[in-house]
């Protein structure tokens, strides 16, 4: 999907505080993609998010994350 992780994070630094699976789209990207992108998003510890509805698919960046820049590679 990413050609490297720090693609990904540029990627999330884009996204609002509050984001779903179309916020995540970009070329390539299929609706199931977009759905996993939001769920790694929320599940990985490099990325200060949660998981705050299933319907529509919602994940939220947290106070912590917003205080801190992405660390660089």
């Amino acid at each position: 999907m990413f050609a490297s992780f720090a693609e990904l994070r540029r990627l999330y630094g884009r996204l609002p505080t509050e984001f779903t699976a179309e916020d995540v789209g970009r070329s390539g990207l299929t609706g199931g993609r977009r759905h996993m992108l939001v769920r790694h998003l929320a599940e990985h510890p490099a990325f200060g998010c949660e998981l705050v509805s299933r319907q529509p698919l919602t994940a939220r960046k947290t106070e912590a994350e917003k205080e801190q820049p992405m660390p660089a590679d």
